[in-house]
């Protein structure tokens, strides 16, 4: 059966909350399903060996591909044409744009599922998507996000780096998409300072390229446990998971390190300074922190100096005993 999921948003975190009700549908159906997303989603970084996704579709709009062809109306059709030589029989929109309903009628497509048309405000994304798959296809989502790796892949990453797996190993995904979502090197270095003496630990530093980001780096690599640092600002995300995987805990800014994680099965410490808590208590693995004196955290909160190292320590500790 040849089915299709359109999910548009821009996040490689939004993709990853998605993933859940993407995955009942394949088990609903017993089938693989394709996916239609934006290029900033990376879905093909880190989905190629999930068993339930089938063939992964950017969408060439609004993203940095040069050859922008599904913009306007022109883009359109062409989208139509991309589509219609696939032979979908099901698509599910997760969103409530008038636009994907009309490009899935013209593309031929017979069974079209689609969230409530013109409803966009003030649609909660994880309980609007668990209501929608309830309507249509009468199924409960509760299991968490997952991601898939290859075993020989898994393996073979593993023997490049040299990982001991003698120490306890932790992610600490220290960069972020934006400013206020990044949180001290300092309140980092803290929490390492209070666990530095309990066990042999040895920590691995997932950040971007920015500058931004390169300083707070350099902050690691410059203190006094530069030893226990293992920088991976040099590897590919697809290179980077097989890591993840192999740690105890991971402890991460609001970034797509902390999702993938969680979906690796890993339990996550996501510090969430600037962001809605949904996006940091969506699995079962996330356990959030949020800035000292807030009751929770949404947008603008700006709270990234107030994610109290203690915290951090003591839900650490937690989760290791």
């Amino acid at each position: 059966m040849k089915i299709l999921a359109v999910q548009n948003r821009m996040g490689m975190g939004d993709l990853v909350i998605f993933l859940p009700y993407i995955e009942a549908i394949s088990k609903k159906f017993n089938s693989p399903v394709s996916i239609l997303v934006q290029e900033s989603s990376r879905a093909t970084d880190f989905l190629q060996d999930t068993k339930y996704i089938d063939e992964i579709i950017i969408l060439k709009k609004n993203n940095k591909i040069k050859n922008d062809e599904h913009s306007g109306i022109i883009g359109s059709f062409n989208l139509i044409k991309d589509l219609k030589k696939r032979n979908f029989e099901k698509i599910f929109i997760f969103n409530s744009s008038l636009r994907y309903r009309l490009i899935s009628i013209l593309a031929g497509i017979k069974q079209i599922y689609q969230y409530k048309l013109f409803d966009k405000k003030n649609q909660h994304m994880i309980d609007t998507a668990k209501q929608f798959l309830n309507k249509e296809l009468e199924i409960e989502v509760k299991n968490d996000a997952r991601i898939e790796i290859s075993k020989s892949f898994e393996n073979e990453i593993l023997k490049k780096i040299n990982i001991d797996k003698t120490k306890t190993n932790v992610l600490l995904a220290i960069g972020g998409s934006g400013p206020t979502k990044r949180i001290p090197a300092s309140t980092f270095l803290k929490f390492i300072e209070k666990i530095a003496d309990i066990k042999n630990y040895h920590f691995y530093l997932a950040t971007g390229s920015s500058d931004e980001e390169q300083k707070i780096l350099q902050e690691f690599l410059n203190s006094d446990f530069k030893n226990y640092f293992t920088p991976l600002d040099k590897f590919s995300i697809k290179e980077i998971l097989p890591i993840i995987k192999s740690c105890k805990v991971s402890i991460c800014n609001d970034t797509g390190f902390g999702h993938f994680s969680a979906a690796l099965e890993v339990n996550t410490i996501t510090l969430m300074a600037d962001t809605p808590l949904m996006y940091g208590d969506y699995s079962s693995k996330m356990h959030p922190i949020i800035p000292d004196g807030e009751e929770t955290v949404s947008h603008n909160i700006l709270g990234k100096d107030k994610i109290n190292s203690d915290k951090i320590f003591k839900k650490f500790l937690s989760l290791t005993n």
